[in-house]
């Protein structure tokens, strides 16, 4: 094959079948919630299969997988009535599990959308072309597959013992921005998941000095073309996991999977030991992803730090404690700040403001009641 070629499905069942009546406004919010009652009802139906795909193991991981590309896509305005989505397949696990789930969803959505899958074959050596196109055609899906020798390029470009990542994403990422828009497609859509987000996090951290990751959705550089990552709600595990039970027959990338020197498998590495030792951090640090403070930052250009001014108000509002002890009063009273400062008790006034926190008054054991200070947190 030296050009490339479109597999149009024969099969009907790849086609919009959702009624007209369901509002486009309901978005991928509605469908997910009706296919999921859908789906519960034949979970018990399913448990006594013995098929990995027919089990209710299964359907609970797809019905998740399914809702967590529904909601990424629903947060994110990913794909909207009309789109021609041009799902970039690798072989791998991740962009077989994309595309898989895109279908799914396709079939039950109240939007129309059309999808095709697109592989780059980079001519790699041992690299089995014809896998791909043989699950494709089996399954019935519209592709195109490219022929392209991306794999001489790098290895004359890259030195020796360095990592062929940077230039092999560069060249494939132009080849595949290029035929989008030739061929018309509205969205390109990756199988990138969250750990993947959370791993380029942290090698830009690390390595590049920046914060920074894989966004959800991205307009590219030139503006020709829109980057969607419906996976970006997606555990890897759970990937894993659905790959296997489906039995996608997985390309290995002996281009740079191989190498021992890559910084983002150390990085994996690190993710999945933090995910084994504390189950919840990486759910939080993508949350931090999402919920950004740049006040809180240091980034000139995201916030004016310059302009910052005071605001304050006439009202004094004396130290809370039982003494101030003054030194070098001579140099106090010279820069004109106080030489003796006035303290209070507890002022009740200032305590309304703040949410109650407080401890019940402790009786020491001479007797006498003490108040606790409340902790003042001053607005920032």
């Amino acid at each position: 094959m030296t050009t490339a070629t479109l597999f149009t499905p024969d099969n009907p069942s790849q086609t919009n079948d959702v009624s007209d009546d369901m509002s486009n406004e309901a978005g991928f919010n509605r469908y997910s919630v009706e296919a999921d009652a859908e789906e519960d009802s034949n979970e018990d139906r399913a448990a006594d299969s013995q098929a990995p795909t027919e089990s209710a193991h299964f359907r609970k991981l797809q019905k998740k997988l399914r809702r967590q590309v529904s909601w990424a896509i629903r947060d994110f305005n990913m794909i909207e009535d009309g789109d021609v989505v041009m799902v970039c397949v690798s072989g791998g696990k991740d962009s077989y599990t994309l595309l898989d789930i895109l279908l799914l969803l396709k079939r039950i959505a109240p939007i129309h959308f059309d999808i095709v899958a697109v592989n780059l074959d980079q001519k790699q050596p041992g690299y089995p072309e014809d896998i791909l196109p043989a699950y494709l055609n089996e399954q019935g899906i519209a592709h195109y597959i490219l022929e392209k020798d991306t794999y001489s390029i790098v290895k004359s470009v890259v030195p020796e013992g360095k990592t062929y990542c940077s230039a092999c994403s560069r060249l494939r990422r132009g080849s595949l921005y290029g035929f989008a828009k030739q061929i018309g497609a509205t969205k390109i859509a990756l199988g990138h998941h969250r750990d993947d987000m959370l791993a380029t996090f942290f090698l830009n951290l690390f390595h590049g000095g920046a914060l920074k990751s894989m966004p959800p959705k991205l307009l590219s550089d030139d503006k020709q073309n829109m980057l969607i990552r419906p996976l970006a709600y997606v555990e890897e595990k759970d990937i894993i996991e659905y790959a296997k039970l489906k039995e996608f027959p997985i390309i290995p990338c002996n281009l740079c999977g191989s190498q021992t020197n890559l910084q983002r498998a150390v990085i994996n590495d690190m993710l999945r030991e933090w995910d084994d030792a504390h189950p919840q951090r990486l759910a939080s640090i993508f949350k931090a992803m999402q919920n950004v403070a740049p006040s809180q930052l240091a980034d000139r250009e995201l916030f004016d730090f310059e302009t910052l001014s005071l605001a304050r108000d006439n009202e004094e509002r004396l130290f809370e404690g039982d003494n101030i002890q003054s030194g070098q009063t001579d140099s106090l009273a010279e820069i004109g700040l106080p030489v003796s400062p006035k303290t209070q008790t507890h002022n009740p006034k200032f305590a309304s403001d703040e949410p109650s926190t407080a401890v019940p008054n402790e009786t020491p054991q001479n007797g006498r009641t003490t108040q606790k200070i409340p902790t003042i947190n001053p607005v920032i």
